[in-house]
């Protein structure tokens, strides 16, 4: 009887053994752990952290291309920060500096001003920060991984081409401006060097720098229907700048006069299915296509794979004739 009772518990035994010499092999040297050594390095490749700085979250094209881009990269399973300067350089830097403290590995920016960012774009160098310029260009390229934007000087010149066939007579024309954002610069650039080719004259009677914000604007375009009510026209930076233009034209009664944007954004476009509407045209871009592109560059960038160092999105013009086409819901 005792034997039988022995050769019932060997097997137990056995097994026991067995299963701990199996267990063994999770603990030890790291060649018995190369297994699990592998699935740490893949994970860690996919938990890599971008940071976004737009140029203020209050204006609806950058949270339309920060949705864009948090979508892309959270689906591919990659985090993002934002911050929102709100259109001031210092507070950018500061918020740039926190990122780089956060542990993130890539940025893709918009600076607030061109010239400003620059000791922010070392400090991201010098922290290995891979930089992603989207929409609006620094001035040191050469800090840059990659831009990603619109072609901002074809959208002011097709304005200006705008312009020049509805006011063949010419007249007199004022601009809207942000010398701080490149972007802007090169809209009013390539629709100023447009009205240039016209066979008859167009006048810029007033230019004012608006920091690209609404209310100075308003305040802006104010003065100058004031002190030029024989306006045929006025260009502006962006959307925003146009609704304070927009804004300003009908507090002094000035029906004819034809105002021009550029991002064709969704306030724009209801106010172009409107009858009666001093606004002309947006030269549009589409900041959800644009915040995608910049999200899978940012991923190449960060995965090693070959990349476009420069990449320009086509703009368009978007007036009462086709702004049905794109609807007036959201961004095209």
């Amino acid at each position: 009887m005792r034997k039988r009772a022995l050769y019932g518990i060997l097997p137990v035994i056995i097994v026991l053994i067995l299963a701990l010499s199996a267990c063994k092999k999770t603990v030890g040297t790291p060649e018995d752990n190369a297994a699990a050594k592998e699935d740490t390095e893949e994970e860690a490749e996919e938990n890599y952290v971008v940071g976004f700085s737009g140029i203020d979250m209050e204006n609806p094209y950058f949270i339309t291309l920060e949705h864009a881009i948090r979508e892309t990269l959270e689906g591919e399973g990659y985090q993002l920060i934002t911050k929102d300067p709100g259109s001031d350089c210092d507070v950018q830097a500061s918020q740039i500096q926190e990122m780089i403290e956060e542990g993130i590995h890539a940025i893709i920016l918009s600076p607030v001003n061109w010239e400003k960012i620059t000791p922010a774009l070392e400090e991201l160098k010098d922290a290995g920060v891979k930089i992603i310029n989207v929409d609006t260009q620094v001035k040191e390229m050469s800090y840059v991984d990659a831009y990603i934007g619109s072609d901002n000087y074809n959208a002011g010149a097709i304005c200006g081409e705008d312009l020049i066939e509805r006011c063949p007579e010419g007249g007199k024309v004022a601009i809207l401006e942000c010398p701080t954002q490149n972007s802007i610069n090169e809209r009013i650039t390539g629709f100023e060097e447009i009205l240039a080719t016209a066979e008859k004259g167009f006048e810029v009677v007033a230019r004012e720098d608006t920091g690209g914000e609404f209310e100075r604007a308003l305040a802006a375009s104010k003065r100058i229907f004031k002190e030029n009510p024989d306006i045929v026209a006025i260009m502006c930076g962006n959307d925003q700048l146009a609704v304070g233009a927009k804004t300003a034209a009908n507090v002094a009664e000035l029906k004819d006069v034809l105002i021009y944007g550029v991002d064709g954004s969704p306030d724009i476009k209801k106010e172009l299915k409107k009858p009666e509407t001093q606004i002309a045209g947006t030269a549009a871009q589409s900041p959800i296509n644009l915040g995608k592109s910049a999200a899978r560059l940012a991923i190449e960038i960060l995965m090693g794979n070959p990349f476009e160092s420069e990449t320009y999105e086509e703009v368009f013009m978007i007036n009462k004739d086709n702004v049905d086409m794109y609807g007036t819901d959201g961004w095209q």
